[in-house]
């Protein structure tokens, strides 16, 4: 089963299964205007080519020229297409082949593979699958929301996606390897919910299977009269929607596969109820929260990363200042996760109960990547089963969870945010 869970490349089966959602590919801001230059995008072991046309929309196709097999990288992206530096050839975004200046005869011949693509919260989405199997746009919350209510960002990170996702799904780390930033956070701090998360590292488990992935209800002790509840919802294939803290902005991730032994971190911070100020922004934007500041060059890469231990400092966490010595919620998780190696060997782990979740998640997956057949369609890819939020709550404590949650969290866009 883990051999079919990691690996995402072309014909296996859960890269055939992840090809049937819409992917993020890259931020919109990295082709910000039409006929800018194109960037090298390599997702799910595709090397692929991204680039904004004459007309303003985002295109992806193949890196390499159908004739020669030259990066179309060195290309000149103009009159809606990207012509190849070395012969001339020229595609559209449709992966068309245009113009063969000295063979025009040949273009019905010369065509590259393309992926539709889609703009959504700040992101390039591309569809990569059947083309008769295309589903519907992307419909999470944060997807729909005015640009000024969303904040999303990108890092690498060096494992494979699985190990990556499973710590969005494993909430029960948050008691420990975040427990002495939080406080410091602006987008943590002055909470309640930190209170009762410190205190109660014993974390309860009830876990509930969905049409549209998993609702991971976490129960520690919350008042005397009462229990605090972190829901966490993971959707098909990689999302996940982290509980909001106090008046904080709601999160979620998206841990998108680049090959079998790195991915993209998708880092998401919203308010359905009003814009983002400027504070908010500032702090998002300085790599607070779930978000990193990245090395220069553009690479998305952190600046704390495996080649200098993550920044590491000793003292911090004898001082309990930072639990691992590493600082920023991102990087906590992330030099835990590469720690593990590109791809975790599962054959060696010894799960808790804690781990149910994950098991779950596992089974899940591999269950649905063996079972997709041409004719039928993978999970959550219908639009309604998407809408639904994580929440933080103060339940009586002969409350059920679950019955509170499908009032609460369902279609949530009109619902308030419960958040403690």
């Amino acid at each position: 089963m883990s051999e079919t869970l990691v690996r995402t490349g072309p014909g296996t089966a859960m890269g055939d299964l992840m090809r049937r959602y819409w992917v993020p590919v890259l931020l919109a801001s990295e082709i910000a205007e039409p006929d800018c230059p194109p960037v090298r995008v390599q997702i799910l072991g595709e090397k692929l080519l991204a680039f904004r046309d004459s007309d303003g929309q985002p295109a992806l196709i193949d890196e390499f020229c159908s004739h020669r097999g030259v990066s179309l990288y060195f290309g000149r992206n103009e009159e809606n297409g990207i012509r190849c530096s070395y012969h001339g050839l020229k595609f559209d975004r449709n992966g068309n082949c245009v113009e063969v200046p000295s063979a025009p005869q040949a273009c019905k011949h010369m065509g590259i593979t393309a992926y539709p693509c889609i703009e959504r919260a700040g992101i390039v989405w591309a569809y990569m699958g059947p083309k008769d199997r295309q589903p519907a746009p992307p419909d999470l919350e944060w997807c729909n929301l005015p640009e000024s209510h969303v904040f999303v960002s990108k890092r690498l990170q060096e494992s494979n996606y699985l190990q990556a996702m499973e710590g969005g799904i494993d909430t029960s780390h948050v008691s420990y390897v975040h427990r002495y930033e939080v406080d410091e956070d602006p987008m943590h701090q002055g909470t309640k919910a930190l209170d009762y998360i410190k205190a109660d590292g014993n974390v309860i488990f009830e876990i509930e299977k969905q049409p549209f992935g998993l609702t991971l209800f976490g129960r520690r002790n919350g008042e005397p009269d009462s229990y605090y509840w972190r829901v966490t919802q993971w959707l098909f294939p990689w999302y996940t929607l982290i509980p909001p803290f106090g008046d904080h902005s709601l999160a979620g991730h998206v841990w998108v596969p680049i090959d079998d032994h790195t991915c993209w971190a998708w880092s998401i911070n919203f308010r359905p109820d009003r814009p983002l100020d400027e504070q908010e922004l500032a702090d998002l934007n300085a790599g607070k929260g779930i978000h990193c500041e990245y090395e220069e060059g553009g690479t998305f890469r952190p600046k704390a990363n495996k080649d200098n231990d993550y920044l590491i400092d000793r003292q911090a966490q004898k001082e309990k200042r930072a639990y691992s010595g590493v600082f920023g919620f991102a990087m906590q998780d992330a030099s835990l996760q590469e720690s593990m190696g590109p791809i975790q060997d599962h054959s060696k782990e010894k799960l808790l109960p804690t781990d149910r979740a994950i098991v779950m998640a596992r089974r899940m997956m591999y269950e649905a990547a063996t079972a997709l057949v041409p004719d039928t369609d993978p999970p959550a890819i219908d639009a309604d089963q998407q809408r639904v939020r994580a929440a933080g709550v103060l339940l009586p404590r002969d409350q059920k969870p679950q019955e509170w949650a499908v009032i609460h969290l369902h279609d949530g866009k009109d619902q308030p945010i419960y958040s403690i």
